[in-house]
């Protein structure tokens, strides 16, 4: 077992990290930018090294400076978490060519999964249904016509190098095509330095569902359930519970058998997520992120296993300590992501937290590293906390969910608690009938 990981990351997930590693019994070394010399994870850490300023560029992306960290403090893993270098193939690499553990996949399987045309292709290939759609880039606004007219409009152009929404643009009509293919090539050359686009077809009211995969070195693969993330505002996810409530038991044992076997098949090592549309009864493959998720807690609520835990388990080349039949779903789990920000504009609200009171009680998790005094910097993603509950089922869920918000004071900016209340009251969200557009149009409601 490792005696001393890195955690290139910061706030909430940096911190949850830590927490893992205490509990093995390993030390931890934090990275931090000069905007973050007091974050909680740097306070709490074994070690902490300063790698640069406050721009992630400089610092949280500084691949070299990470590096640096790793090998004065003598670590022997760095654990990547979600969001900046969790999915970039050639940090993965360097890490391992510095005989360092990258606590995550294969570099390899990180450029595949990061290629969107790549991955549906090798899903495709390993018996996991995928969107109609072209078979690769398209090279011609001639060729995207002709597969728009097959797959049948409406069509999808997305970015293949794409994530976050960013390259995306929908045609409802023929007459749409060419100005969708110029928006997203321009989009996704601006953002990914690659303007390679494919066109899909566009699903009108599908959700969005993700089931959580965990494989080791030897050869075993589980799946953890489903997480549906269908409550979205410009594909970015707002709130995700786990399991759906469209999703039935026998329609969650049947695709997560297939995730498995394509998984195995894969060879993939660590924790993934296989997300898909769900319409009609159908799955339909999107991508997969070869990484944790924000959302993971909710998978760890209502099955009892530490996912970060096992991450770090699976790259030390230990075997997983379950087999499938092990694997129970427990009640229904909801996280809300709670972000920094003006709930109804959603506008940036950074700024010194005044007062802080988590929630707490029986079931009520609470990820975040902030505090009374914290000043949330306004140079990452908004996001400061995820307010996590479980209950016996989905209305005891829901009524846990109303009192932890009731319950959460952050004084001093504005945060997304009032948005999340209102969602938990909202009688559609309550009876689950909800899709991947429902909370835009919803907005556009009480902003009408």
């Amino acid at each position: 077992m490792f005696q001393k990981v890195l955690i290139a990351n910061r706030g909430e997930i940096a911190l949850r990290i830590h927490r893992a590693c205490q509990e093995m019994g390993i030390k931890t070394v934090a990275v931090h930018s000069t905007a973050d010399a007091s974050a909680m994870h740097v306070r709490l850490a074994d070690e902490a090294v300063c790698i640069g300023p406050p721009a992630s560029s400089g610092s949280y992306l500084n691949i070299p400076a990470i590096i640096a960290a790793a090998e004065i403090t003598d670590a022997d893993a760095i654990h990547p978490g979600y969001g900046f270098l969790s999915e970039n193939a050639r940090f993965a690499d360097i890490v391992e060519e510095h005989n360092l553990a990258f606590i995550g996949p294969t570099g390899e399987h990180i450029r595949i999964m990061g290629d969107k045309i790549a991955a549906k292709e090798t899903m495709k290939r390993l018996g996991v249904p995928v969107v109609p759609g072209s078979t690769g880039g398209i090279t011609d606004d001639a060729e995207a016509f002709k597969v728009a007219a097959e797959v049948g409009y409406p069509v999808i152009v997305k970015a293949a190098a794409g994530g976050g929404g960013r390259g995306m643009k929908v045609a409802n009509e023929e007459s749409e095509l060419s100005r969708a293919l110029t928006a997203a090539r321009t989009e996704a050359r601006a953002a990914f330095g690659d303007d390679v686009v494919y066109i899909e077809k566009y699903l009108a009211t599908p959700r969005h569902i993700e089931v959580q995969i965990l494989g080791d070195t030897h050869g075993n693969v589980v799946h953890m359930g489903e997480r549906d993330c269908s409550l979205q505002r410009r594909h970015q996810k707002v709130l995700e519970e786990a399991p759906s409530p469209a999703i039935t038991d026998k329609q969650r044992a049947k695709i997560g058998k297939r995730c498995v076997a394509a998984m195995k098949q894969f060879g993939y090592r660590g924790a993934g997520t296989v997300e898909f549309l769900y319409e009609n009864g159908e799955f339909y493959f999107i991508e997969m992120n070869t990484r944790l998720q924000v959302e993971h807690p909710i998978t760890e609520m209502i099955t009892g296993i530490d996912l970060v835990r096992e991450q770090i388990r699976v790259a030390a080349g230990e075997k997983l300590g379950f087999s499938q039949a092990d694997i129970p779903l427990r009640g229904h789990a909801i996280e809300c992501r709670i972000n920094a920000e003006d709930p109804m504009t959603f506008a940036p609200s950074p700024g010194t937290v005044t007062d802080y009171h988590p929630p707490g009680g029986l079931d009520v998790r609470v990820d975040s590293g902030i505090y009374a005094g914290y000043r949330v910097p306004p140079y990452y993603d908004s996001l400061i906390a995820k307010l996590i509950v479980r209950g016996d089922t989905r209305e005891d869920c829901l009524m846990r969910l109303r009192r932890a918000l009731d319950e959460y004071v952050i004084g001093g900016i504005k945060t997304s608690i009032p948005l999340h209340q209102m969602l938990v009251d909202n009688p559609d969200f309550g009876e689950g009938e909800y899709h991947i557009h429902w909370l835009e149009r919803f907005l556009a409601d009480l902003n009408s």
